[in-house]
């Protein structure tokens, strides 16, 4: 069997990274990866074995208890640690305001993209999209088709606010703000390396956004 087709997807939270990367890879027949999603299950981790996340040190050695699952079928989706089902608990508000602390720590970084690689080398579809932070340039800038999936920061708030009811506008903008900045001190994900192509979905609908994601991949790989 021959090597899996690797995409990588990277951009700023709310740019819709996730949703259009999972109908992606339905179209495609492709196996999906959400990256973000190892890096709340390790904060979960952390609070779950009573972990100081601001202690960087004891954040490394608990990863050596960190027994990480995730589904890569785009409709057969789940995160496990340690064989618990945390799907819906690593999008919890204490998640969130943990995930930063651990993200940046360089050793989890390092670790996780190991395993990235891991997983997408494992697929037993034909391809992979994994999408997340650093996806193009650290965890696999030698893809074939590399993608930076963008938006203005009115779009992205738009869509985050539609996601988030429960939340006022203000919070919602606040909220997406604070990520922008905690996550661009670890990484640059508003500008595209060589080679990456950028997608800006800012005037384009869900639908719209999606065919022109899996029309980069065509183009890329076929």
């Amino acid at each position: 069997m021959s090597a899996p087709i690797i995409v990588a997807v990277d951009g700023p939270a709310g740019s819709g990274k996730s949703s259009v990367s999972k109908a992606a890879a339905r179209k495609l027949d492709f196996a999906y990866l959400d990256t973000g999603a190892a890096y709340r299950a390790v904060a979960w981790h952390v609070l779950n074995t009573g972990t100081n996340p601001e202690d960087e040190q004891a954040v490394i050695d608990s990863l050596e208890e960190f027994g990480y699952e995730i589904g890569t079928d785009p409709d057969n989706y789940f995160v496990k640690v340690n064989e618990t089902d945390i799907t819906d608990a690593i999008r919890e508000v204490r998640i969130t305001d943990v995930v930063s602390k651990v993200a940046k720590i360089p050793v989890v970084r390092q670790y996780l993209g190991d395993l990235f690689r891991h997983i997408m080398a494992s697929t037993s579809k034909s391809g992979i999209i994994a999408e997340g932070r650093d996806i193009t340039t650290v965890v696999a800038p030698d893809a074939p088709a590399r993608i930076l999936l963008t938006a203005s920061e009115e779009a992205r708030m738009a869509r985050r606010s539609a996601e988030l009811p429960q939340q006022s506008q203000d919070q919602t903008a606040s909220a997406l703000r604070a990520r922008d900045a905690a996550d661009s001190r670890v990484s640059d994900f508003m500008t595209a390396a060589d080679g990456v192509v950028t997608v800006d979905s800012t005037d384009f609908t869900y639908e719209q956004t999606i065919d022109a994601v899996v029309e980069v991949i065509r183009s890329r790989t076929s």
